[in-house]
């Protein structure tokens, strides 16, 4: 399997570390370009909030893509460690935040400013993507208004919930990797 890196914007072709274990999955990086196609200018001058971040690697890309700021959430010691490695490595610490919390403790709290772009691409089989989205739905205010949350799963996973604030938009499959991405519905 190819290492893992930055596959464009100012840090393209940067090599980045894998946290030791087995807890964390990397995104093939057809996956990778595929959604940031998709997000295309949406992505320059964004606020993005990676949950799960494990390496980092999307954040990371995001940053190198233009994005403005990016806080990283992830409960791993091993993972933050090799999260703030490849952000020194990129050198975008200073754009970066950290979070070294369990996500569903993060997302109980009001957040002090929104993000345009969610990314959640949790442990598979553990149902965590659903949790993930019906916590954010309990407080849209973590994703501003025409933002969007972005959910990578195994397709064997999905299936339909019920929101309030957040509607199905877009779904691609990548072989055994499903990005689903739901829109914050416009407030009333």
């Amino acid at each position: 399997m190819p290492g893992l890196r930055v596959i464009a914007g100012s840090a393209k072709g940067r090599k980045l570390k894998m946290p030791l274990g087995e807890g964390t999955r990397p995104v093939m990086d057809r996956v990778k370009q595929a959604c940031f196609n998709i997000l295309a200018d949406d992505i320059v001058e964004a606020a993005f909030l990676d949950l799960f971040a494990g390496s980092g690697s999307i954040g990371i890309e995001a940053l190198s893509r233009g994005a403005t700021r990016a806080v990283f959430v992830e409960s791993g010691a091993e993972a933050v460690r090799t999260i703030q490695a490849n952000l020194t490595a990129t050198g975008f610490t200073p754009q970066a935040r950290t979070v070294r919390s369990d996500v569903f403790i993060y997302l109980r709290n009001d957040p002090r400013e929104g993000f345009d772009i969610v990314y959640i691409a949790p442990p598979q089989y553990q149902d965590l993507w659903a949790k993930t989205l019906k916590a954010l739905d309990e407080r849209p205010a973590w994703v501003n208004p025409d933002g969007v949350a972005i959910v990578q799963l195994d397709p064997r996973e999905f299936t339909d919930l019920p929101l309030r604030h957040f509607q199905l938009a877009d779904q691609r499959k990548y072989g055994n990797t499903l990005l689903c991405f739901y829109e914050r519905l416009a407030e009333e």
